[in-house]
């Protein structure tokens, strides 16, 4: 078996705003095997500044990976415990190979085309006028789920945002999710969060910074809104400190994107850890293109959540590949009628 990567650089339709700045490209990697006359595609989905491997040695692990890929998949797994994303991207590429379809990871229902993945339509930070403007394209295009990014504007703004769509729309009609990205201090998150339960939120993602386990913990205690840890799990290898997060923390919900967390396994340790807590969670992608994505809903919908999922990242960009992943109705489906365009597999 033979292994290379490639990089591809995704462009953003629009440039897209976070806490953490503005997007314009999102850097991605492939992993290729080929045996003979099988394939096998796997993404490693780093996010600069965000993934705990983004390091300057990113390229150099991948290309380590290829040359000992002979190793198989365990022991690589273990040899990449610092790599979430390259773990993952060995996942799917293991898995790829073994498949009678590359891109088939997962068969069920889902890739049948008979059932669909519910999921939660993004708003991206920018000026109120873009930000209603995309409130009211999800509403339209019929999600019941909205999560929309706050802390990079004014967060008065933001509360007439938020008290717009509730005018019209109540909690039975559409359901809100809020994700802060870190962007509060801890003596100013409690007041802050009073101020959002009052448009009665699903739940807020990662008030404040991570890494301030006593603050978080407090605020969990007594948070009038559901506290959703995102960025918090980023860089957690050990399940003994991973179980040391939630017990400390006690957080509501758990959020989880595989390529930041070691792909299959990595978030399947934290919602192992969670379920023993009472604690709920759902699955994220993280700007991955659609092969990534299709790796991710593919698992999702095997672990029957009953939550909107966060897997609508795949329309974002202009030069995506082109793929059976469609949004309808504000779910994920997969159209049978579409085919893979990928130009590094051969069909």
């Amino acid at each position: 078996m033979k292994a290379t990567y490639h990089k591809h650089i995704l462009d953003f339709k629009r440039p897209s705003g976070t806490s953490r700045g503005i997007l314009k490209q999102k850097e991605t990697w492939f992993i290729h095997l080929i045996d003979g006359e099988k394939q096998g595609i796997g993404e490693c989905g780093i996010l600069r500044s965000l993934s705990i491997d983004d390091v300057p040695d990113y390229e150099e692990k991948l290309r380590w990976t290829c040359e000992n890929i002979y190793l198989g998949k365990e022991v690589l797994l273990k040899e990449l415990r610092t790599f979430p994303s390259i773990q993952f991207g060995v996942e799917q590429a293991f898995l790829s190979i073994q498949s009678e379809n590359p891109f088939l990871l997962q068969p069920s229902k889902f890739t049948e085309g008979k059932e669909a993945i519910d999921i939660n339509g993004l708003i991206w930070m920018g000026d109120a006028a873009f930000m209603k403007s995309q409130i009211k394209d999800k509403l339209k295009a019929g999600f019941s789920c909205i999560k929309m990014k706050i802390g990079a504007i004014d967060f008065d703004t933001e509360l007439e945002l938020l008290q717009s769509i509730r005018k019209e729309y109540s909690v039975n009609d559409i359901e809100l999710r809020v994700d802060a990205n870190g962007a509060f201090t801890p003596s100013t998150a409690l007041e802050k969060l009073k101020r959002l339960s009052e448009f009665e939120l699903h739940s807020i993602e990662q008030p404040i910074k991570q890494g301030q386990l006593e603050e978080m913990a407090a605020l969990c205690k007594v948070t009038p809104l559901p506290i959703a840890l995102d960025e918090e799990l980023i860089g957690v290898f050990n399940i003994e400190e991973k179980k040391k997060v939630l017990e400390v923390i006690q957080p509501q919900y758990i959020i989880l994107k595989p390529s930041l967390v070691g792909g299959y396994a990595g978030s399947s340790e934290w919602i192992s850890l969670a379920n023993k807590q009472n604690i709920d969670w759902w699955i994220t992608s993280a700007l991955e293109s659609n092969i990534g994505l299709n790796a991710i809903a593919q698992w999702t919908y095997t672990l029957q959540s009953n939550l909107p999922q966060g897997l609508g990242t795949g329309s974002l960009y202009t030069n995506n590949f082109d793929s059976p992943l469609t949004i309808q109705n504000g779910a994920l489906q997969y159209d049978i009628a579409k085919s893979w365009n990928v130009p590094f597999i051969k069909k």
